[in-house]
């Protein structure tokens, strides 16, 4: 048996019992691995999900070093791996058969993988994603502070929080986030799990609007943040993005990250102002269909 062994299984009760604590080890650079399987756990008991995802665990001496997911709709979405392990998984995954669309991570894996999967199938990457990670420290409120209030929503506010949501996908270019969101199939979205904030004026009109995902692995990422074209440079963002940070930490997280587009200086300098620290970059490239390479 090789030193490193790959092991795949499309049983996510048996993979989180393998893999559970390894992900649980880095909840900030894992944090979306943490939500998804989660949310893929909760759609696999529905049974929701007409195919199986495929999980995958990287073994080293008897313990886990890495993990990838497959979903059935062909995004790969990968932790941390050297470029040999990356090419290994390139390889591995080519003899078995499977094809993603896209995959996504830290962004010096995702480009190794990018690379591999085009000398061996011949598919041709092209980036579509490339995001910073932070990582909340000490929470600061902005100053001078807009007037105003938090106020988490309700089902009363629905029509709000998707109307909003789907002028976010706009803005950011997320096509099939709008397509489940038109179709009515909020549980499906990516904003289906979330807890929304409102930032509302003194007289109760809501101007911006933050999401948080539920605590997992004592990690909460805040996605997304939202104030409409209109209403922005007014601090209304850094207000309801602190207003569903304290939430996440009073809900018992240890770690509150958010992604940020690395092209928009505002919004990054606006996080760290509030707390929020630098850590890590991660990309996402697409796949088109081509011939293997030869050689």
């Amino acid at each position: 048996m090789p030193t490193d062994a790959w092991h795949l299984t499309q049983d996510v009760d048996e993979f989180l019992a393998c893999a559970g604590d390894f992900l649980r080890s880095r909840p900030a650079l894992h944090n979306t691995p943490l939500t998804e399987i989660a949310k893929l756990r909760v759609r696999g008991a529905d049974g929701r999900d007409a195919e199986a995802t495929v999980f995958g665990r990287l073994e080293s001496q008897g313990e886990i070093c890495a993990i990838f997911y497959l979903t059935p709709r062909g995004r790969l979405s990968l932790t941390s791996l050297s470029v040999e392990q990356t090419h290994a998984l390139a390889a591995h995954l080519a003899g078995l058969g499977h094809s993603p669309s896209d995959v996504m991570g830290e962004h010096d894996t995702a480009d190794a993988f990018a690379t591999s999967w085009q000398r061996h199938t011949g598919a041709t990457p092209a980036l579509f994603w490339r995001t910073h990670l932070y990582r909340l420290g000490t929470l600061t409120p902005p100053q001078p502070r807009p007037e105003g209030r938090g106020r988490m929503t309700s089902g009363l506010d629905r029509e709000q929080v998707v109307r909003w949501c789907r002028e976010f996908c706009v803005d950011v270019g997320e096509q099939p986030s709008i397509d489940l969101i038109d179709a009515g199939s909020w549980d499906d979205s990516r904003f289906g799990d979330r807890h929304f904030t409102f930032w509302e004026t003194p007289d109760g009109t809501p101007v911006a609007m933050a999401a948080a995902t539920s605590v997992v692995g004592g990690m909460v990422r805040v996605d997304p943040v939202y104030t409409p074209a209109h209403l922005r440079g007014r601090g209304y963002a850094g207000a309801v993005t602190v207003e569903a940070s304290r939430a996440a930490l009073d809900a018992g997280a240890t770690d509150v990250v958010l992604y940020t587009d690395p092209a928009n200086p505002t919004s990054n300098a606006l996080y760290q102002r509030i707390g929020y620290t630098h850590i890590a970059d991660f990309a996402g490239y697409k796949f088109t269909t081509g011939a293997p390479q030869v050689g």
